[in-house]
């Protein structure tokens, strides 16, 4: 697909009167999603992502939910997420549409970068990162009445799979009904839908946000995950950030970094600031359980490039999955928590 034709098509009924200089591919590589910088004639610089995996009505969902938040954190968060641009009183999407694709395009105001963090932390850079963590989750939980609401929740995503299954990974269909089973009946236990719900990014690579000189969270960008859940959503991720082998080019999502003494501490520096519960603890496999089965199987064929999609979807079925109930030990962090 001309990609370039459709993003020029977008900034076309945004705004034809601010003629487009030239448009620079600024994509990771790794997603189907693409992220464009277009230099406009009149020297300004404006951010497009385009979009055509999931569906349009989520996408216009979540930017108008980060969008609010944006607006809503406190004064310290005033710069740390991108705006998305609007037209007259709402956000503009631009949606196109012919018999090869569905896509869909949404323009971000560029956002300054401070420093990334290492790709391997010291034990002070994790103490720093749990105590901003605490702070920014709380921050969200403050203001998580004044959002828009959501129409997704980890049951639909869930259910969803279940009834693409068959059609999608008939090799693996049984198998990974029995995965589902054990995450619907572990969460209705631990009365997962009770716990509170903010907006959580899940996906914090250390490329898609920046730091200030003092340890503060500065900007965050790549909204690809976002969704309203709990905060233990986040939590996987932060495992890999603070882990022993830190940020890698090659990657795969096991589960061990959950068991790291090095998240354990992140874990307990969060955990002075904003409390954990024993409920969110006993979760923290489940969420990881989600992740792999929404993120990596059901939608992965869509949102990674192929030869990644199938490398990672093959260790989730021979690997992460069979996994977990020998790795993880909730009583480990509990233990550490004094829970």
């Amino acid at each position: 697909m001309d990609f370039l034709t459709i993003i020029r098509y977008a900034w076309m009924a945004y705004d034809s009167t601010r003629p487009i200089r030239r448009i620079t591919d600024i994509s990771a590589m790794v997603s189907t999603n693409h992220v464009y910088k277009i230099r406009l004639e009149d020297g300004n610089n404006i951010i497009a992502k385009l979009s055509y995996f999931g569906k349009y009505e989520h996408f216009v969902e979540d930017h108008t939910i980060i969008n609010a938040l944006s607006n809503n954190l406190p004064v310290r968060y005033e710069n740390f997420l991108s705006r998305a641009l609007m037209k007259g009183n709402q956000l503009f999407f631009h949606r196109f549409q012919n018999d090869i694709i569905d896509a869909w395009v949404v323009f971000f105001r560029p956002i300054k970068i401070k420093k990334s963090l290492p790709r391997r932390l010291e034990d002070q850079d994790i103490a720093q990162l749990g105590k901003e963590f605490a702070e920014f989750h709380k921050s969200c939980s403050l203001i998580r009445h004044t959002l828009p609401i959501t129409s997704k929740n980890m049951t639909t995503d869930i259910n969803q799979l279940l009834l693409e299954v068959d059609d999608e990974f008939p090799q693996h269909a049984d198998y990974i009904k029995k995965q589902c089973d054990l995450f619907l009946n572990n969460t209705y236990k631990i009365n997962v839908h009770g716990f509170e719900k903010i907006p959580v990014f899940v996906d914090w690579n250390i490329g898609n946000f920046s730091m200030s000189s003092n340890g503060k969270f500065y900007s965050r960008w790549d909204y690809d995950w976002f969704r309203m859940s709990s905060r233990i959503v986040d939590f996987y991720f932060i495992s890999r950030i603070v882990s022993n082998v830190g940020d890698r080019t090659l990657f795969t999502y096991n589960v061990d970094t959950l068991m790291e003494d090095r998240f354990l501490l992140f874990l307990k520096h969060y955990h002075e600031i904003y409390p954990l519960t024993k409920s969110e603890v006993l979760f923290l496999p489940e969420a990881y359980r989600f992740f792999l089965l929404n993120y990596v199987v059901r939608e992965g064929n869509y949102f990674f490039r192929k030869s990644i999609a199938t490398q990672l979807q093959r260790e989730v079925f021979e690997h992460h999955l069979p996994n977990i109930e020998q790795v993880f030990s909730a009583e480990k962090i509990l233990q550490t928590l004094a829970l």
